[in-house]
């Protein structure tokens, strides 16, 4: 069982930055970790994962070059980098954790935080 927590959301202009951070409870560390977002009237979609090992990551390609994901396994830590941001951008995000090999493809996750409001002005 892992419980996770985001933080970090907030506004920012077009072209700033903000990192959200994610506390996990539980069994943390050998879990890949993603992000994933959801803005007003759409889907909720996969922006970024990395492996238990942090060796391997994976990107949307609408953040490719702009965003970067992390985690720190001992402090249950996981983190999303944005730099860059755009209008686009706004949404609420995630943190999950996968269960699965489907996490390379964005499935697989089964825990999930409560998300934190991103929202970026142009």
């Amino acid at each position: 069982q892992v419980q996770l927590v985001e933080s970090g959301g907030g506004l920012v202009q077009a072209g700033g930055s903000l990192r959200l951070s994610c506390v996990a409870s539980g069994d943390f560390s050998s879990s890949p970790m993603g992000w994933f977002r959801q803005a007003p009237g759409k889907e909720r979609e996969f922006v970024a994962a990395i492996s238990w090992s942090e060796v391997t990551t994976h990107y949307a390609d609408s953040v490719k070059g702009r965003f970067t994901v992390t985690r720190d396994n001992a402090k249950n830590m996981a983190y999303l980098q944005m730099d860059n941001l755009k209008p686009e951008d706004t949404a609420v995000y995630y943190c999950a954790a996968a269960t699965g090999p489907g996490w390379v493809v964005g499935t697989d996750f089964k825990y999930w935080g409560p998300g934190t409001q991103v929202t970026v002005s142009s």
